[in-house]
Parts: structure tokens; sequence; C-alpha cells
């Protein structure tokens, strides 16, 4: 275990972090936190629409939702385009970068023109792009790096300043849209469904019981050792939105929703996330009623955003990063928990939300009944906290000994 801890923590967490500050993959998941806000602004519809239910005279606010979340592809793609130019000190092409990496996600799509004018299937600019979008995105951003880097009339003392950033804005522009155009018009060939059938696979593999377990559980080993999971967004997020359209739009045609792996069901039931990534809410109870003074009070602490699943102070405060005794076991509620979800849901004896509602910060399971209405959500909220609470509690016994021993050194020191 030592050499296996040692490992993970010089060896391995340095590298990922590295990874994590690459410049294409902060984009990528600068790109993914900044999408959230747009998509955060459609799910208030979702809840407002919990009240026009109690209350028909309100008035339909759909449309919200259709020009936020239903466009969550084409935000992502321009904020990629922008984003990379920014992270690969390009700022004077973040603009530019983002409006190219739109009109070439546009021409992928290909619309149609006609006496109407331009027609392109609207769905294509919803969740279930996001893959697209990310390709794309950064196919643009790699053109934009190679023509920077030529430095093309930098310092040119004959040509004025701002004819020479016309021109450098005009070239890159020009060459992926000509190259786009190309592919899309001149070859017929429709890039999107291409690029989508690329990643068919990776979608269809998260939407399995592995798939599940997979998103939940990487994002909890990666946490427990102080490592953002953010960056893995760029695979998880266009799988668990896409789930969330998929469901939203069999909601619509009447049918019930069948996809399990959705943001909603690790996020706002907040089973899987009970308390924040790792089950973590049942060990601040535990910790509020220590004999440890020191757990005790941190316990206290804590104990608020815990409710509103939101652990940092307590997974960094504890410590639990790189902390075997507490790491252990938040590996095992990652996969506990989504395996109890996925057979819950599978049975029907919990409701697959159909709504768009992209928070984890409304505690469990208040925010899921309010948006499926199924009150059995709190059986199973029991039930989590219960399996996850005899899952830490062996190991914060241990730790909380360690901890006592300390404590009593500390103090005998103190007196002599």
């Amino acid at each position: 275990m030592k050499k296996i801890m040692s490992w993970l923590e010089n060896s391995f967490a340095p590298t990922m972090n590295n990874f994590a500050r690459n410049p294409w993959v902060a984009a990528l998941s600068g790109s993914m936190m900044k999408v959230l806000p747009i998509i955060l602004t459609g799910a208030l519809i979702f809840f407002y629409n919990v009240f026009r239910s109690w209350i028909p005279a309100l008035p339909d606010f759909s449309g919200v939702l259709q020009f936020t979340f239903q466009l969550t592809a084409l935000v992502l793609v321009f904020l990629l385009g922008n984003q990379l130019m920014e992270k690969l000190d390009h700022s004077i092409y973040s603009l530019t970068g983002g409006i190219a990496a739109t009109i070439v996600y546009l021409i992928a799509c290909k619309p149609s023109f006609g006496d109407s004018g331009m027609l392109v299937d609207g769905n294509r600019f919803g969740p279930s792009g996001m893959f697209v979008a990310i390709v794309i995105g950064l196919l643009v951003g790699l053109i934009y790096h190679l023509y920077a880097k030529l430095h093309v009339l930098e310092n040119s003392t004959v040509v004025p300043d701002f004819v020479c950033e016309w021109i450098n804005q005009m070239i890159p522009l020009f060459i992926v849209v000509l190259l786009a155009t190309i592919l899309s018009t001149n070859l017929n060939l429709d890039i999107y469904a291409l690029i989508a059938a690329l990643f068919s696979p990776l979608e269809k593999l998260g939407f399995t019981l592995p798939g599940f377990i997979l998103i939940v559980f990487v994002q909890a080993v990666l946490y427990s050792m102080g490592i953002s999971s953010w960056f893995v967004s760029a695979f998880t997020n266009p799988i668990l939105l896409a789930g969330t359209a998929n469901n939203i739009a069999l909601a619509a045609a009447g049918e019930i929703p069948t996809y399990i792996v959705c943001y909603e069901t690790i996020y706002l039931l907040s089973l899987v996330t009970l308390g924040g990534t790792g089950c973590t809410l049942p060990l601040n109870v535990m910790m509020m009623r220590s004999k440890s003074t020191r757990l005790k009070t941190l316990g206290g602490i804590c104990i608020a955003p815990s409710i509103f699943n939101i652990n940092e102070p307590l997974v960094f405060g504890t410590p639990i990063v790189f902390n075997p005794l507490l790491m252990i076991p938040m590996w095992i509620n990652s996969l506990v928990t989504p395996i109890l979800i996925w057979v819950v849901m599978s049975l029907g004896w919990l409701a697959v939300p159909a709504a768009s509602v992209t928070t984890g910060q409304i505690p469990a399971p208040i925010g899921y009944i309010m948006v499926t209405g199924d009150f059995r959500a709190i059986l199973f909220w029991a039930l989590t906290f219960a399996l996850t609470w005899a899952i830490w509690f062996p190991f914060f016994k241990v730790y909380e000994r360690q901890v006592l021993v300390q404590e009593a050194e500390e103090a005998s020191a103190l007196e002599e």
C-alpha cells in the first residue's frame, strides 16, 4: 500500500496535474465550465415549470429553454475557439477564433439553402452535438495556432498596424471556412454525422452500467488526489447532457424517459454524490459526533456546505486527499452508489428525470422530488445514507483513533 500511495502522490498526481494545466486541456475544461451558466439558465425554466404545473395561469417561458440549453453545442464551439486562443497566448485571435469555430460548425451541420433562406436541423445545436463541437473547436484552434506561429507581418514598418491586423484576422478565417466548405459542399460530406459516428461507441458505452460506474468512479479517484475532475468533463458532460436531452425528447413525445445516465441522475438526485463527490455527507455527520475535538469542530464547520453537496472544505480539511484510510471508502462509494441507482431506476422503483436541472447544490432529495414528483426518492435517500455510512464507518473509526493519539501527544507536549 505504501508503494502504491507513494506512486500516486509523487508520480501519478503530478503528471495528471501537469496534464490538466496543458493549454489545450485547460481550454477544453475551461470551456465546459463557461458553458454551464448557459445550461443552468435553461434549467431555471424546468424549475419554473414545476410551479406552472401547480398554477396553469402562469405564462409559458419555454422559449428560454430553446435558446439556452438547446443551443449548448453552438455555444460550446465558440467558447472552445475563444479559450484556445487565450490559453495558447494568441489573445489577438480570441474573438475571431470563436467566431471561426462557430461558422465551421454551422457548415458542418450541412444547412440547405432555399427561398426561405438557410435551413439547419436545430437538433444539431443542442447537447447531442457537443462531441462534434469539441472536435471542430480543437481543429479550428489548431489551424489558428499554426498560423499565429508564422508571425505574418509582425513588426512591419511598411504596412499600417490596422491593415496588418485585418490581414491576420482574414487569412486563418478564410482557410478554415474554405476547408469546411470544400468538405461539406464540394465533396458533399456530412461532417457532423461523420464526427458523431466516431464518438458513437463512446456515447453508447457511457449509457451502460459500466459506463455509468466509470464516469462516477474516475472523478472520485481524481478528486481524492486533489486533481480537478473538470478536465475529464470533455468526455463525461457530452454523454450526461445527451442523456438529459434524450429524456426530455422522450417525455415530450409522451414516452417514459429511459436514459439513466444523465446529469440529473448524478447531481440533481444527489444520491450518487450525497454531500459531494464520494458521498461524504455521512462522514461529515460522523465527524460532528467524534470524540476528537479537531474532527468534531471541522465537522461542524463543514456540515452546511455538505448539506448542499459542496465538500471541498471537508475533502481538503480532513484531509481525505492522499489519506488512504479515507480515499478507499470514497472510491467504494463511487462504485456502489451508481450500481444501486441503476438497479433502482431499471426496475422502475425511481423515476428517470425528464428535465434539465444541471445543478448539484440542492439538498437531496428535495430538488429531485420537485422536478419528478417522485417521493420514493426519500426512501432511497435513507437507504443510500445508511449504506454509505456503513462503508465510511470502519475506516473513519481507525482514522479517528489516529487523530486522538495525535491530539493526546500534542496535549502532553504542551504540558511539558
